[in-house]
């Protein structure tokens, strides 16, 4: 159900009766969680958000949502527990067992086959058709997809353990996942399910053909024509410890298979790649422990970036990743290799590198990037400034003036369309002054959305600049943000201005402030850095209170001329959208 994205249609906080009512249907639909581990699943202070979505079939689901993570999906009146949450209660749901090769089937979108069961010695669990169960993976407990039995335990054991078992409705790595913290299973020792084969069948594992042909067997294909699933970032890296050591035997054939191999792949999935490498590379030759705790920002800026191969560009919001944030927290939570804390207040650094993990003593650094790294040097990631574009929304009032044009209310039009369908509407009305082309005849229509109380009996006809200007001034202002290669942003308001300010700190000593700049792009530490070595001044970051995921930037100093003259000139943000420049030392120089 999840193997594409889906579409978000709201995303609200729950309310206090609603809440009431989810953990009443949670406690009814899982009557084995205990009152304790019911609290931990629903609380009653922490924040909680029911997001409202279409899957990519059409289906309305409704997501429980709780620390960023989806804990349960609705769908047709019916509760169904995420994997995040069968990781902390396994035993759940009854569960069926299955080989590791067949789970990238399922995530592709195919239903488990009975022929895939590995039964254990205690049986088949006994579910009724419709149930909703689990799917584990032979020596793991930790459920890795949901769905409903296809049939019951009994008729199961009548066919003979053909057909359909489990009709998936949402597994690990698929978009549902996804839109969580992307954390790993863990893992949880089976002992049943030790040497056990297809339906308790001795299973050899040097037989890869035919393993080939059991996993065929295993999963009914619903795969999406074109759709491809992303592998696991344990798999890359060892795709990449691998390639690395064909290298070293100085093989040119393996030059030509690896570009064939990153045709196939998607440019996401190079990207993943890249960043892994990137990433292991900088811990393995550029990171001491000297310098541990080590800001993330700075790992990524003097470490990862300098590890890129050359004719190759690391750009992590091209990857499935898109922030460092999340792509760390899956390296500590799947593979151990690092410890991320958050050591000052919405300030993460990597605090601790296990040195002896097995991937990273595998790793074998690139020839071509090894030795001594260039300096950084600003604005090493390129930024090109986005292109802001302000827009209107029909309002509840205007909503009758554009109803001919088939535009509701909270449909998002440019200045020049609201000027045409007003036009049209007065063409069509017949409401152009016939004595005097410059005014329209105002009718009632006009009269309810764009005059006052007072004005009703008073004003019998407008301007034509005065009409526009009326419609304009009574619809929601909005604005678009978009980035070159990048999904627009639209957004409700007027844009918020990079603000440059000056304060005093202690002993009288000015600072220079600059807030607002991830609206347009820009990561706060990037331009801390550049700042920094502009002025050879020291520069913190500090959280902006009531503000999620915005950074202050500290510099000592009035370095106002300094930073704006890095705003206009490196990254070319037009002056308009910068506040604070006329409070600039008189010695600078304006631009």
């Amino acid at each position: 159900m999840f193997a594409k994205p889906f579409r978000v249609k709201s995303n609200t906080v729950i309310k206090g009766s609603d809440r009431r009512k989810l953990k009443a249907d949670v406690s009814a639909a899982f009557p084995s969680l205990s009152a304790e581990e019911l609290s931990e699943l629903v609380p009653n202070k922490e924040e909680l958000n029911v997001v409202k979505i279409y899957a990519h079939k059409g289906d309305a689901v409704t997501l429980y949502v709780l620390h960023k993570n989806p804990l349960f999906f609705e769908l047709e009146k019916r509760l169904h527990p995420t994997v995040y949450v069968l990781w902390r209660y396994p035993a759940l749901l009854p569960t069926f067992r299955t080989w590791p090769p067949v789970l990238q089937k399922l995530i592709g979108g195919a239903d488990l086959m009975l022929p895939g069961v590995v039964v254990p010695t205690s049986g088949l669990p006994d579910v009724t058709q419709g149930d909703c169960c689990a799917v584990t993976l032979v020596n793991n407990r930790a459920p890795v997809a949901v769905g409903t039995a296809a049939v019951s335990s009994a008729d199961m054991r009548s066919s003979g353990m053909k057909g359909r078992g489990v009709c998936v409705l949402h597994t690990y790595m698929d978009n549902l996942w996804a839109f969580g913290d992307k954390s790993g299973p863990p893992t949880l020792s089976d002992a049943d399910s030790e040497g056990h084969g297809m339906n308790g069948e001795e299973y050899e594992d040097n037989e890869e053909d035919e393993e080939k042909e059991e996993v065929e067997k295993c999963v009914e294909e619903e795969q999406i024509p074109g759709e491809t699933v992303t592998d696991p970032v344990f798999s890359r890296i060892e795709e990449l410890s691998l390639a690395e050591q064909e290298e070293e035997k100085g093989e040119k054939g393996n030059e030509e298979d690896d570009k064939n191999q990153d045709e196939q792949k998607t440019p996401q999935e190079v990207m993943d790649a890249l960043l892994v490498q990137c990433f292991l590379h900088a811990l393995k030759s550029k990171v001491k422990k000297s310098e541990l705790p080590l800001l993330t920002s700075t790992f990524l800026r003097n470490h990862m970036f300098s590890c890129c191969p050359s004719g190759k560009q690391l750009d992590i919001k091209k990857s499935s990743y898109k922030k460092l944030s999340k792509f760390l927290q899956a390296m500590q939570q799947q593979h151990n290799l690092v410890r991320v804390k958050e050591l000052a207040k919405g300030v993460e650094s990597i605090v601790e590198v296990d040195w002896k993990n097995p991937e990273l003593r595998l790793f074998n650094v690139p020839k071509e990037t090894d030795g001594e790294a260039a300096p950084v040097q600003e604005g090493e990631t390129p930024y090109h400034p986005p292109e802001i574009t302000y827009l209107y929304s029909v309002s509840a009032r205007l909503e009758p003036l554009f109803l001919d044009a088939n535009k509701r209310k909270g449909t998002i039009l440019q200045p020049a369309e609201v000027r045409s369908i007003v036009m049209e509407y007065v063409k069509k009305n017949e409401l152009v002054v016939e004595n005097n082309k410059n005014y329209v005849t105002i009718n009632p229509t006009l009269c309810d959305c764009l005059l006052e109380k007072s004005e009703y009996q008073e004003v019998e006809s407008l301007k034509w600049d005065d009409l526009f200007s009326r419609t304009l001034g009574r619809m929601q202002e909005c604005y678009q943000v978009m980035f070159p290669g990048q999904t627009p942003i639209i957004k409700k308001g007027h844009i918020e201005p990079i603000e440059i300010s000056v304060a005093s700190r202690g002993s009288n000593k000015k600072v220079t402030l600059i807030k607002n700049l991830e609206v347009y792009g820009l990561d706060p530490a990037v331009v801390a850095t550049a700042l920094q070595y502009r002025v050879q001044a020291s520069s913190v970051l500090h959280p902006i209170p009531g503000a999620k995921d915005k950074v202050l930037v500290q510099i000592q100093g009035n370095q106002i001329h300094q930073a704006g003259n890095l705003l206009l000139d490196h990254y070319q943000i037009p002056r308009k959208y910068i506040q604070g420049l006329d409070k600039a030392l008189k010695g600078g120089k304006k631009k």
